[in-house]
């Protein structure tokens, strides 16, 4: 009985991108900065692709490649943002590499980014990594000022 109450596994979201770690908060759109999609943190991008953050499977890769939405293993969903405003691009500037229904692994490719067209074009590349149903999940965030793709934990995920 206390194995259950005690040993929840917790999920660890990895960086998906290298870049500066930035407090949702702080992101210049309310629908991020007040949550409105969850919970979360967002990264500056410094160079380098988007990658998955955790072991799952694609549900959404939005038609304009600006966004994707990963379910863990554990049920929990994570959805990429890139930069904001960016739906506006139509696509230009991204080049997917997954599709929906695609099983990933941590660190593999899922979106190109073009950010010396996005910093012209996008109002800002700032990128979201948010946790949709973060209503039934417990999320800490690992409080570094920088993160390297693949390796940085951002964010521990338990459920409630």
């Amino acid at each position: 009985m206390f194995t259950k109450l005690f040993n929840k596994k917790k999920l660890q979201v990895i960086a998906p991108i290298t870049g500066d770690v930035v407090s949702l908060r702080e992101v210049p759109d309310p629908v991020f900065s007040e949550g409105m999609m969850g919970g979360g943190i967002a990264i500056m991008p410094k160079e380098g692709g988007i990658h998955s953050p955790v072991e799952g499977t694609i549900i959404l890769v939005a038609d304009t490649s600006h966004a994707v939405g990963i379910q863990a293993t554990d049920g929990t969903e994570i959805l990429i943002h890139i930069g904001l405003e960016t739906v506006t691009l139509k696509g230009v500037g991204f080049k997917t590499h997954v599709q929906v229904g695609d099983a990933v692994s941590i660190g593999q490719l899922l979106i190109e980014a073009d950010w010396d067209y996005l910093k012209e074009h996008a109002k800002s590349i700032l990128t979201p990594v948010i946790i949709t149903n973060s209503s039934s999940r417990t999320i800490t965030s690992s409080n570094n000022a920088q993160c390297i793709a693949n390796e940085t934990v951002l964010l521990t995920i338990s459920t409630h």
